[in-house]
């Protein structure tokens, strides 16, 4: 019998088909892998962060108290300088010649005054021999008193006589850093009215800052709770990083809190004060502060690609029984050591998923590989600002 190529054909795909049906189905594919760790627990303390300027601790202004012409300006613009160091010379002379009449005064009553005590002392004595009335005799007393009041007169325009010549020469009322002279030699200065330059002291310096109402009410329940101090009773520390800065690298301690909220604008005042020894820091530059702003608690801590976002949720895989894993909230905070503080949500013990989450599944197996976190950065790296307060923004490390 002669076979035709098509019957071959034929045949050999019936052979094929039988062969495909009689094997078994290949296995399911394995579970996926994924890497899983216990959170990093640290002790923590919270910072809240702040926006604010330094100003001057001390800022005096410099107006003339005597009137006259400018006859020398003894500073340097701009200058450091100390407390009793001569700034400026208004012209003395005039002032030297009401001292000198006011002294001629003092002489003239004390002279008035030694007569009148003779006088006085002589009519007692009559008036114990009855050689002068009793009217005499009262009025040599009241001539007596007259000049004394008249010698205190006198002593007091020598007195205003002698501060109006010290007023001649404008001293550094504190140590500190002058301004500019807003005048010069020859210039007709008036008396309360003209305005000469400023000192202010920068060392220390003083760094001021608003707070919202928010964080103030924290800080107080956390002072009820015996959790942090306030303020108001403690020097918290401060640490302040200036524009062009990476690093918080300034230290201060906080030294004043207003008495109330303002009403405009639900913030309240605050200050701390900055050791300022080389002068570097000046009133009027911004600054970005962080303030203690909690006491010392346990945290845990996950890499920050270990959190996904469902909508308004922070959710974090858990490994459960049987090797399946289970989406669960949390609550998130600031970023220590280049990781995530998880508030809530998670217990110490348990393992989360930190690598292969983008195969993840409600429920679905897989197959862990032990990992390890660790800190990433002895930093601290700020966070966002929240949309929420009161909310800390920044973290360290016990």
């Amino acid at each position: 019998m002669r076979v035709t190529p098509r019957c071959a054909l034929v045949a050999a795909a019936f052979t094929l088909l039988a062969g495909a049906c009689s094997s078994e189905p290949p296995p399911p594919p394995p579970p996926p892998a994924a890497t899983v760790a216990t959170p990093l627990q640290r002790d923590v303390v919270d910072w809240d962060e702040y926006i604010g300027r330094f100003t001057a601790d001390e800022d005096v202004q410099l107006v003339a108290r005597v009137s006259g012409p400018i006859t020398q300006i003894a500073f340097r613009d701009g200058r450091d300088v100390r407390k009793g160091d001569l700034l400026f010379v208004i012209d003395p002379r005039p002032f030297r010649a009401n001292l000198a009449e006011a002294e001629a005064s003092v002489a003239s009553a004390r002279a008035a005054l030694a007569n009148a005590q003779s006088q006085a002392g002589r009519g007692t004595e009559l008036l114990g021999f009855d050689a002068i009335s009793r009217e005499e005799a009262d009025n040599l007393a009241a001539t007596l008193r007259s000049a004394r009041a008249t010698l205190a007169g006198a002593q007091a325009r020598r007195q205003a006589a002698q501060l109006d010549l010290s007023f001649t020469q404008v001293r550094a009322p504190i140590s500190g850093r002058i301004s500019n002279r807003l005048v010069d030699v020859g210039d007709f200065v008036t008396a309360g009215q003209t305005e000469l330059t400023r000192v202010v002291r920068i060392n220390p310096i003083r760094f001021s800052f608003d707070g919202a109402e928010s964080f103030y009410l924290k800080y107080i329940r956390q002072d009820a709770d015996g959790e942090r101090r306030s303020s108001r009773y403690a020097a918290n520390p401060v640490e302040i990083q200036l524009a062009d800065e990476p690093e918080f690298r300034w230290r201060g301690k906080m030294e004043f809190l207003n008495n109330g909220i303002s009403p405009d604008t639900g913030t309240i005042q605050a200050y701390a004060m900055v050791d300022n020894p080389n002068g570097f820091l000046v009133p009027g530059m911004f600054g970005r502060a962080r303030l203690l702003g909690s006491g010392t608690y346990k945290a845990l801590l996950v890499p920050d690609e270990a959190i996904l976002t469902d909508q308004t949720r922070k959710l974090v895989f858990v490994l459960g029984k049987d090797n399946k894993v289970a989406p669960r909230p949390v609550s998130t905070g600031p970023m220590v050591e280049g990781l995530r503080v998880i508030r809530d949500g998670i217990a110490p013990t348990e393992r989360i998923v930190i690598d292969g989450l983008a195969r993840m599944q409600p429920g679905m197996v897989v197959t862990p590989r032990k990992g390890q976190i660790k800190a990433r950065a002895k930093g601290d790296a700020p966070i966002a600002r929240p949309t929420t307060a009161p909310a800390p923004a920044q973290a360290t490390a016990r």
